[in-house]
Formats: C-alpha cells, structure tokens, sequence
C-alpha cells in the first residue's frame, strides 16, 4: 500500500504523534542557535546539527540546518572554508564572524527580554534573582479591555 501523501507545506513530523504539535527550531532561533554554538570553535554542519540535537531543542529538519548556513554566509554572519585536513573528503567548515556576534549579541538580549517578560506574565522569578518578581505593567503596556469591555479577566491557568 502506498504512503499517504502529506499535503503541501505540511509540516514532515505532521504524522508523528511524538513531535506533532511540537515546537520547532527554524528562522532566526535557529540562527541564533548555530552562531551561538560557533562561538567557541568552528565546526561542520553535520557537527552543529549533531550539537543541536544533544541539547535538546526543539525539533528540526538537518536540511534547514545547511540551508540557514548558506543564509548566514551570505547574509555575512558565518566563514565558511573547505576543511581538508582529515583522511576522505573535504568538508565545510564554518566559523562565527564580527557581524555574527554583533547579531548573536542582540539576539541574546532579546531572548533575555522575553524570558523576564514571561516570567513576569506567569510569576515565575526573573533569571539572577533581579528585580520584582510581579512588577506591575506600567500603564503604557497593560493590554486592552476585552471588546465586551470587561477587565476583569482571570489570568489563564
């Protein structure tokens, strides 16, 4: 019998009952993710997509992994050189430049950002401890009155 055709653009675990549904790591996650991990050292693809897959991120596709790093090296985030120090073929190897740490820099700060912002939503204590644990929103950003016009929403549980 033959395998059900996947519609187009679905997503390829979309019949995976363990990842369906799940997060994903693609766009700039991804790319924050693989300049993070080139901080220290150059590496292979295959290398980072192995690395990824040991910290366990989310789930993701190993193409979209070499295709984000074409997207990087052209986008001037990553050095990409042929490795052919080792017996077999030659490899590419990629390494973190000046713009890609400008870039992983300010992405770290975002997520540093979002992290206090959720944990402030759910009452969790910021990272380190600093600042109050259920600061008010200041007027500027406390969300709009339902259309019914009600504000006395419970938060979601």
């Amino acid at each position: 019998m033959a395998e059900p055709q996947r519609p187009t653009g679905a997503r390829p675990d979309a019949g995976d009952p363990e990842t369906a549904g799940a997060p994903r790591l693609h766009g700039d996650l991804l790319t924050t993710s693989l300049l993070a991990l080139l901080r220290g050292w150059n590496a292979y693809g295959y290398q980072l997509a192995q690395r990824l897959r040991a910290c366990g991120l989310p789930v993701f596709d190993q193409g979209t992994v070499y295709r984000t790093l074409r997207q990087m090296e052209k986008g001037g985030l990553v050095h990409s050189f042929w490795d052919t120090s080792e017996s077999g073929p030659a490899r590419r190897m990629y390494s973190l430049t000046a713009a890609g740490e400008a870039f992983l820099t300010g992405w770290l700060d975002a997520l540093d950002r979002y992290q206090r912002f959720l944990g402030s939503l759910w009452g969790f204590p910021p990272p380190g401890g600093a600042g109050p644990v259920n600061a008010p929103m200041s007027p500027a950003a406390t969300p709009p009155p339902a259309a019914d016009g009600n504000t006395d929403r419970d938060p979601p549980e």
